[in-house]
């Protein structure tokens, strides 16, 4: 008899855990699905952030709602089709790139040779960011540019004036970099090196440098390396010779120097 209760108490005990995981499993998927569009906003605020950090449009103490207006006010999103250089009329809110760089119609297959970033596929498409002015002219372009450092994918928006060649900012916004080494790319003063520097060489070519050891005095093209960190400035430099080539913004670029946004 006092068996068949210990087996009581086991299956009694059994089934109260098997309870209290269903239960905590229904309360952990329902806070992920309530939490995923407080996420998805927060992403897109902070993207909004680094987007007018780059531009010199973010200050201080700006709220919420703040950000969101002079995004509004200032940014233009807009989708580029890097084949062509043109710009679309699509809706860019339309546009997912994860969901495009898995699709073979929308993506390309990178060959090794052409691919010194090391991002393997390239989407057709992307989204671009033209900064406005109070007059409503076009004044910066943002372009997101990413590439392998030595540890992780690095994520960034280089904001380039309307000359199609000169760097007016960077910022560096996802990266895993080793923390004091190839971490120092999001250092404001490392950073600050790139304002004023040439993308492109006078015949359209991408000539920005990494230099390590220091760049020289005067030298337009070039900016320090990462002292310690060579693997990552490596990615810096390989994200800028792919992104500002032919199969990156070239094209686009090529139709900014001819004035294509003051047509627009």
């Amino acid at each position: 008899m006092a068996e068949v209760k210990s087996n009581d108490s086991i299956g009694k005990t059994l089934l109260v855990v098997l309870v209290l995981c269903l239960v905590c499993s229904i309360v952990v998927a329902g806070s992920a699905v309530g939490l995923k569009s407080r996420q998805q906003e927060q992403r897109a605020l902070d993207k909004q952030r680094n987007i007018l950090a780059v531009a010199g449009l973010m200050q201080q103490g700006m709220s919420t709602d703040d950000v969101a207006d002079i995004f509004r006010e200032r940014i233009t999103p807009r989708l580029l089709d890097l084949k062509t250089g043109n710009l679309l009329d699509s809706d860019p809110a339309s546009f997912n790139q994860a969901l495009a760089l898995k699709d073979p119609e929308q993506s390309v297959q990178l060959d090794a040779h052409d691919d010194p970033a090391g991002i393997k596929r390239r989407s057709n498409v992307v989204e671009i960011y033209l900064v406005k002015d109070a007059q409503q002219k076009v004044q910066e372009i943002v372009l997101p540019v990413y590439g392998n450092g030595l540890w992780s994918m690095m994520y960034a928006f280089v904001a380039l004036d309307t000359d199609g060649r000169t760097v007016k900012g960077i910022t560096y916004y996802d990266q895993g970099e080793t923390p004091g080494l190839g971490g120092e790319i999001e250092n404001p003063n490392w950073r600050a090196q790139f304002i004023g520097k040439k993308v492109l060489d006078d015949n359209g070519r991408p000539a920005l440098r990494v230099v390590k050891g220091g760049a020289r005095q005067g030298d337009e093209y070039a900016v320090d390396g990462l002292s310690g960190a060579t693997l990552t400035a490596n990615g810096v430099q390989h994200s800028f010779d792919f992104w500002m080539g032919d199969l990156g913004f070239g094209p686009f670029l090529k139709q900014v120097r001819e004035g294509v946004l003051n047509n627009g």
